[in-house]
């Protein structure tokens, strides 16, 4: 063996040849469990068994006909965990059943339980939480006679006293044999204009889409020959319709007050464009005041549309996504009309749809707003630029006048500091002069003076000017 040679392990290859001797020719022998590595452990990807489950996270009940259904969709009142995870073990604490964890793994974001009379299923989503409860009915029971027998009576009053101010969607729903008794099914909703249709190719569903005198909505599921398992898909589908739908519907109140603020900012910010146009032609000695007092009405009003968005924009975008699972749930119903009756999705585009595009215009309009409003912005901050920078042109004038000014000043004094200092400098050589003279020398100090007079004040002035020409090069 050479010393870059891996050791071998002696047992591990006996075996192997054995078992390449028991093998026949042609088949390669399956690895043994002892040598495959633990899929289930270090290998994976921290996210890969979680992301593996979200696909199977919230299953759809098992359901059959006849059943009853009570299905509740409660906002948050506040934080996820204090407020969903709280009534939930409420209510299991109630019946004796364990709760699941409150935390913000994906376990405890759905629960089933069995309860043997009920069953229910929880789900807990970004902005509210589900309760559905559902419960055999009788064989043969009517229609008109399933919802005195709703589920609802299985929860505790205390439990649900518990819910006030946090309850946004209230559905019974009744899923009856297609052999039940159905000429009386008007009398199951208080409204006469029923939306209805034939649904997965074996079912009939019947609803108005309003909230009866009980608080509930309604909706009647007549089997005609469901499979096994369509049943609880269609209960599913059919209650996110009612859940997604009255979760969209909450960016409506919002756009209309949005929409009555926009009228004001743009009424504001007109009547800022149209003082802009008054002060456009104001002479440039007037100053930028005016502009000052436009460019911060200016910026209350970007400041108070940013708060506008900031308030109303998840809100908007919320009820879009709604929208678009509404529309999804209800393409999988595969609706075919009954003759006579509009079809849910025909309900739906004439009531839901107009509400959602309030909401895509306010929304289209608030950023269509915000972009004028920075326009406008813009074109007035160049407008006080321009002014700024005419005032500081005209400093800069007054400033090379003063400059002007000073120099000639300073040349007057300059010509008279010549005149002193030569004055000075002639007084001191006439005093010398006097001094020889009384010393005994032939010097006449008059005659001096006249002589270097002009000769100082040359030379003065020449050191003057070399003074100025080395402060020059230094600048």
């Amino acid at each position: 063996m050479s010393d870059g040679a891996p050791p071998i392990d002696t047992d591990a290859e006996s075996n192997g040849n054995a078992e390449d001797r028991a093998t026949p020719p042609g088949r390669r022998a399956l690895p043994s469990k002892g040598c495959m590595r633990d899929f289930n452990g270090s290998l994976n990807h921290p996210s890969r068994v979680p992301l593996a489950a979200e696909l199977h996270s919230r299953p759809f009940l098992r359901l059959d006909a006849p059943q009853a259904i009570t299905h509740l969709a409660i906002c948050h009142g506040g934080p996820q965990a204090q407020v969903q995870h709280g009534l939930l073990a409420a209510l299991c604490g109630h019946f004796g059943v364990a709760a699941p964890a409150s935390d913000n793994t994906a376990g405890s974001k759905h629960f089933f339980h069995d309860f043997g009379s009920f069953c229910l299923k929880w789900e807990c989503h970004t902005e509210f939480a589900t309760y559905t409860v559902a419960a055999p009915l009788a064989q043969g029971t009517a229609p008109h006679d399933a919802f005195d027998h709703m589920p609802l009576a299985f929860l505790p009053a205390a439990w649900l006293s518990q819910l006030e101010g946090l309850l946004m969607a209230a559905a019974h729903v009744a899923m009856v044999e297609g052999g039940a008794d159905a000429s009386r099914l008007a009398a199951v909703f208080e409204r006469r204009q029923l939306a209805g249709s034939s649904v997965m190719q074996g079912a009939e569903l019947w609803t108005d889409f309003a909230i009866q005198a009980d608080g509930f909505s309604r909706f009647v599921i007549r089997d005609l020959g469901m499979r096994h398992l369509q049943g609880g898909r269609l209960v599913q589908r059919v209650l996110e319709i009612e859940t997604y739908r009255m979760m969209a519907l909450l960016g409506l109140p919002a756009a209309r007050l949005v929409g009555t603020e926009l009228d004001r900012i743009e009424a504001e910010l007109a009547a800022l464009a149209g003082a802009m146009v008054a002060t456009d032609m104001a002479p440039a000695d007037a100053g930028g005041d005016g502009e000052g007092r436009l460019l911060a009405q200016i910026t209350r009003l970007a400041a108070r549309l940013e708060k506008l968005i900031l308030d109303n924009g998840y809100r908007f975008s919320a009820s879009r996504a709604y929208f678009s699972i509404v529309r999804a749930r209800i393409e999988e119903l595969r609706e075919v009309r009954i003759e006579g009756t509009p079809t849910v999705e025909e309900f739906m585009d004439r009531r839901l749809a107009p509400a959602m595009h309030t909401c895509d215009a306010t929304s289209a309009r608030q950023d269509a707003l915000g972009r004028r409003l920075a326009d406008t912005n813009d074109l007035l901050r160049t407008r006080v630029g321009i002014v700024q920078e005419m005032q500081n042109r005209r400093i800069l004038e007054s400033m090379n006048a003063r400059a002007a000014q000073q120099l000639r000043l300073q040349l007057a004094v300059e010509g008279l500091s010549v005149a002193a200092i030569s004055y000075y400098l002639v007084g001191l050589l006439g005093y010398a002069g006097k001094a020889a003279k009384a010393a005994g020398l032939p010097v006449n100090p008059d005659l001096m003076l006249g002589v270097l007079v002009p000769l100082v004040a040359g030379a003065v002035w020449l050191a003057q000017r070399r003074v100025h020409r080395r402060i020059g090069r230094s600048h």
